[in-house]
């Protein structure tokens, strides 16, 4: 029986790197994986009077067609610093407006952009192991300080530790079974 103490530092690490797997499917949503999606704009930013916001701020973004993304400005003045952030965000896009909405026209993927697009991902989800193998080692250090602080035994230290790594791996797992999946969306033709 692990005492309430190591079950409280379990827990919190645990919703740590929930967060932390949270984070990475939020991440990938915005690389496309050959239809077009609103959350592909969604790291957009915007400078628009004097400050930067986040193009979801400034517009209501949509995709009606599998090939097409459409922003529709709450206010007609930004359409001009809105295809410009959309140009300067790098993602490989070029929108055009009418005056009054921004059409992101999504041009199918080469073989070589789906090849980088996968070496993308294949990074952000070495980054979110990093996140979580950091959380496990903060984890067990604060495991080892209270297992002293409070005399409790180093058994039960133990066991919370073997504890701990089973929800890593799982974790891992977890993280690798997302990458595969969106890797084979993306080279999906």
């Amino acid at each position: 029986m692990l005492d309430e103490l190591f079950q409280l530092i379990l827990s919190d690490s645990t919703d740590q790197m929930d967060r932390s797997l949270q984070h990475l499917n939020k991440e990938l949503l915005s690389i496309r994986a050959g239809r077009s999606s609103p959350a592909m704009l969604e790291n957009v930013r915007v400078e628009f009077y004097g400050s930067v916001s986040p193009l979801n701020q400034l517009a209501t973004v949509s995709a009606p067609q599998p090939d097409l993304v459409v922003v529709t400005p709450w206010d007609k003045s930004s359409i001009s610093a809105i295809e410009k952030a959309i140009l300067s965000a790098n993602i490989g896009l070029n929108p055009s407006n009418d005056g009054t909405i921004v059409r992101v026209p999504i041009p199918p993927l080469t073989e070589e952009r789906r090849v980088e697009l996968c070496k993308h991902v294949r990074h952000v989800g070495e980054q979110t192991k990093i996140s979580i193998r950091n959380i496990r080692r903060a984890t067990k250090f604060e495991l080892k300080s209270t297992q002293e602080e409070e005399n409790l035994s180093e058994d039960m230290r133990y066991h919370a530790e073997d504890l701990l790594q089973k929800e890593t791996d799982r974790f891992v797992e977890s993280i690798d079974k997302t990458l595969r999946q969106k890797e084979a969306d993306i080279m999906e033709v």
